[in-house]
């Protein structure tokens, strides 16, 4: 049932990761469930890059780790080391970009359009049991030179993605009545 998927969806970071592949039928699924979102005018402004090769991962996680190093002032080795293997922990990395319309809608609706893409894509995991963990570093801004991204395009984040062994520790949320106004 969706209600039950949408509680039980969690963060899942790579160390949790059990190095069981995804197949590649099983992202193309997936990706096919982003398909799926709401967008405003049709735009579909989501663009993913799916890194599924060890190759493509530790490229990623290389590309990450020195542009770390090289851009931070604040220089700490296991947020160095951190961005390096998150690529290689998991099975699947997909960098989550949005190709913006600007003469069609406001920014926001096409940020909210691809959020909602990896929402239909998490959701799917969850209920295939893959973990999954967006995370959008600092430097992310960089991230359109290793994709090669166009001019109106913009990388939000990075969807890493895996099997896990242990499941993911329930946390307990504010009630709905206290984020709610009735008018």
């Amino acid at each position: 049932m969706l209600s039950e998927l949408i509680r039980k969806r969690r963060s899942i970071h790579p160390p949790r990761f059990n190095q069981k592949p995804i197949l590649r039928e099983e992202l193309e699924e997936i990706l096919e469930a982003a398909n799926w979102a709401p967008t405003h005018k049709k735009t579909q402004p989501w663009l993913f890059k799916v890194m599924h090769s060890e190759k493509s991962r530790n490229e990623l996680g290389s590309f990450l780790a020195e542009t770390y190093k090289s851009t931070t002032a604040n220089f700490k080795e296991n947020v160095f080391q951190k961005m390096k293997s998150n690529p290689q922990k998991s099975s699947a990395v997909i960098a989550i970009c949005m190709q913006r319309n600007e003469d069609l809608l406001p920014e926001w609706e096409e940020i909210a359009a691809v959020s909602m893409a990896v929402q239909n894509m998490w959701l799917l995991c969850t209920e295939k049991n893959i973990g999954t963990y967006w995370s959008s570093p600092k430097l992310i801004s960089q991230a359109h030179t290793f994709f090669e991204l166009a001019e109106n395009q913009r990388c939000l984040g990075f969807l890493y993605m895996g099997y896990y062994d242990e499941e993911p520790p329930y946390f307990e949320r504010e009630s709905w009545k206290s984020k709610v106004e009735w008018i």
